[in-house]
């Protein structure tokens, strides 16, 4: 162990420890002197010299740092700003269930006598729906349709606001007219006014509000985007989806997909099939326009575009698409048909106006109408017009169709079949009835116990005017034909036997006995009453028919049977004092007066309206000039009354009442009795007197003794 392989010195203790304990310091490093830079470095700090363009573009390099200093400040500042607003806005989101109906005013629902629904009126809601409760189809065609984004971004799109510009210029539009690239959050935004509540001292009107509410300024666009951002940070997508479905607008009067899927389809918003739900989302862009029951070709066109979008977006198979356009989506039988819009609009006038046109709930009327029986008026009126009437032709018409108790079973209110809101005529248009009148003053005259076999002379006759020269009328065909019964002259509607017969039999007996059954216009004071100058509806005239129909009692029409509220099983009214009333002329009376009207229709100015097989009593009319045409008949069960005219009271060139009105009536009727077991009418013949008085004109004998001592004891002086 003396030696190690490396023949190192051996370590002792004077190397191991320094001397004193202190070890050795080693000497410091000479320093170098450092060098001054090489004049050359200080030559390369120097600024290169600018060119020309260098100070040209100084400003706009001095501009540009500048913009972006403040501009990401500002940014940062509006940002925040905007995070604020929407923060606050998301704190002052209701629950959702708060917004699902926005309707200031509720809706009517209207049945027929059966309890099928056949109109509806005001802004339909179909009760509350979610995105889990309606159908599949329906959500990813609106998604497909409205917003393919949806779930993917926050409220606001920038890839759709771009495209939208880009569109709209394309189009040779402003960047903001037309497209407007907003969301489903913003368009719910909108729908909700940005949670402004209608206030009616603000707005005249609902229409006014919504229109307010629509309007697409920069600022609304501004504040739209902020309050969609706020329902993101409020409502999950779902329930934001969720309004959406309850509260857009789909046309008709239907808010909401599930009033627009029973209004167009009859079924609930979770049946619709890609079709109909195709339809439905369509819509969103120009609901009233794009609506089916306005133009269903245009709806079904829109359809299958959104029908496209749905296959490019993978919601629907090429197969399910394929069979989606080759089976597009059509109206229900109720929606299609879309008749009696004339009734429903008198229905929403008559009513309570608090549970009609400004009713705040949700309106179920029962109504008297008869579906065929409005079907079989409307096919008339179509028809008559197509093949008697020539071409061009403005003239207009009107049906009433009740029953014997003054029950409305149709009407039709013009040739505009089908129009909402439209000028009806049966009901607004006081017309000069002309001889239509006639049958209420042999009712007063059979009331007093005259004969219908009673003898009145058709003489030339003149009755003194005050003031004037004398009034001297004659008959529709010029011609007199002397002494002729009540009967002849009824049938045959001669103009001087009815006169002399109002005359002597009291004009204001006449005027009572036509007041009661029904005519509560001004009627005409002078002898001219009996012609029939005073004004009148079609409606008011066909009721007063049908009191002489059900023996001489008042008949009050009406349509309305009960009302209910939405929820409610109990009526909250009925048609409690409507109907028949009292008692206006003797049954006796009615059942012969009916009686002499058959011979109207058997064998004098109504022939036309005649059916085999059918008892038919009625009455022509015939204004002066012909500005209007009437014809109005009964059978056992119904009373039907036609009008015929101008709206600007016009002449009309060769029609009288026993004319076109009369085919009309016919057309409608058999149309209506068509497989019916005829049903006789209650009428009563007269007995015929041994010998008859003749009634004569400017103060002629009454020739039967016993009549004239009745007229003295009844009527004034």
């Amino acid at each position: 162990m003396s030696g190690n392989g490396n023949k190192r010195s051996p370590l002792v203790a004077e190397k191991r420890y320094p001397a004193n304990g202190t070890a050795k310091k080693k000497p410091a490093p000479k320093k170098t002197p450092r060098k001054k830079p090489a004049a050359r470095r200080k030559v390369a700090k120097q600024a290169k010299p600018r060119t020309l363009l260098g100070w040209v573009l100084l400003p706009f390099k001095w501009a540009v740092r500048m913009i972006w200093a403040v501009s990401w400040r500002l940014g940062l500042v509006v940002g925040m700003i905007i995070a604020g607003f929407s923060f606050y806005f998301a704190a002052q989101m209701p629950p959702v269930q708060e917004l699902i109906d926005g309707r200031t005013r509720g809706s009517v629902t209207m049945t027929d006598y059966r309890g099928e629904v056949f109109a509806w009126r005001g802004d339909q809601f179909g009760g509350m729906i979610t995105v889990d409760t309606v159908s599949g189809h329906l959500r990813n065609a609106v998604i497909a349709t409205e917003d393919k984004r949806f779930y993917r971004h926050f409220g606001i799109s920038p890839r759709g606001i771009a495209s939208a510009v880009r569109i709209n210029l394309r189009e040779g539009r402003g960047p903001l007219s037309g497209h407007g690239g907003s969301t489903i959050t913003q368009q719910t935004a909108k729908l909700l006014c940005l949670g402004v509540p209608f206030d009616p001292t603000k707005w005249e009107s609902e229409a006014d509000y919504e229109n307010d509410c629509r309007q697409g300024s920069l600022w609304r666009k501004a504040r739209e985007a902020v309050y969609a951002v706020g329902m993101e940070i409020a409502y999950t997508k779902d329930e934001i989806l969720t309004i959406y479905l309850n509260r857009a607008y789909l046309g008709a009067g239907a808010r909401g997909f599930e009033a627009a899927a029973q209004r167009y389809f009859g079924i609930p918003a979770m049946a619709l099939s890609p079709a109909e739900s195709a339809m439905l989302a369509g819509l969103l862009t120009a609901p009233s326009t794009l609506a089916p029951t306005s133009n269903l070709q245009r709806s079904q066109n829109r359809a299958a575009v959104v029908i496209g979008l749905m296959e490019a977006q993978g919601y629907l198979s090429k197969a399910q698409a394929d069979d989606a356009r080759a089976n597009p989506a059509t109206l229900s039988e109720t929606a299609r048909a879309n008749t009696a819009s004339f009734f429903a609009d008198w229905i929403m006038r008559s009513g309570p106006e608090s549970f009609t046109r400004n009713t705040t709930e949700d309106v179920f009327i029962r109504t008297t109408l008869d579906p065929e029986i409005q079907a079989a008026a409307e096919e008339a009126m179509i028809s008559v017009f197509e093949t008697e009437v020539r071409e061009g032709s403005e003239a207009q018409a009107a049906i009433v169709v009740m029953s014997a108790d003054g029950a409305v079973r149709a009407m039709v209110g013009g040739r505009n079949i089908g129009e909402t809101g439209a000028f009806n005529r049966a009901t607004q248009a006081n017309r000069q009835t002309g001889s239509a009148f006639k049958p209420f003053i042999f009712a007063a005259a059979l009331d007093l116990g005259l004969s219908p076999y009673m003898m009145v002379d058709d003489d030339p006759a003149c009755w003194k005017r005050r003031g004037t020269s004398d009034w001297c009328p004659e008959n529709y065909d010029r011609e007199f034909k002397g002494p002729v019964t009540l009967i002849q002259a009824l049938a045959e509607s001669r103009n001087i036997p009815a006169i002399v017969l109002s005359e002597d039999v009291g004009r204001e007996l006449v005027r009572n006995v036509a007041n009661g059954f029904g005519l509560h216009g001004d009627l005409a004071e002078g002898p001219a009453l009996a012609l029939g100058v005073s004004e009148s509806t079609l409606l008011e005239m066909t009721g007063a028919y049908a009191g002489i129909l059900n023996g001489g009692s008042q008949v009050t029409p009406y349509g309305l049977t009960d009302l209910r509220i939405r929820g409610d099983n109990e009526p909250l009214m009925d048609a409690q004092g409507a109907g028949i009333g009292e008692r206006i002329i003797q049954q006796q009376a009615a059942r012969q007066l009916t009686w002499m009207m058959t011979k109207v229709v058997e064998e004098g100015t109504g022939t036309r309206a005649r059916i085999d097989g059918w008892e038919i009593a009625g009455k022509s009319g015939t204004t002066q000039g012909a500005r209007d045409a009437w014809f109005i008949a009964f059978t056992g069960d119904y009373v039907t009354g036609v009008w015929m005219g101008y709206d600007d009271n016009r002449p009309l060139s060769g029609v009288t009442g026993g004319g076109l009105p009369a085919t009309i009536w016919r057309e409608t009727m058999t149309r209506v009795l068509d497989g019916k077991t005829p049903t006789p009418l209650p009428m009563q013949v007269p007995e015929r007197p041994a010998q008859s008085g003749i009634l004569q004109s400017e103060g002629g004998e009454v020739l039967d003794q016993d009549i004239l001592n009745l007229l003295e004891t009844i009527l004034p002086n």
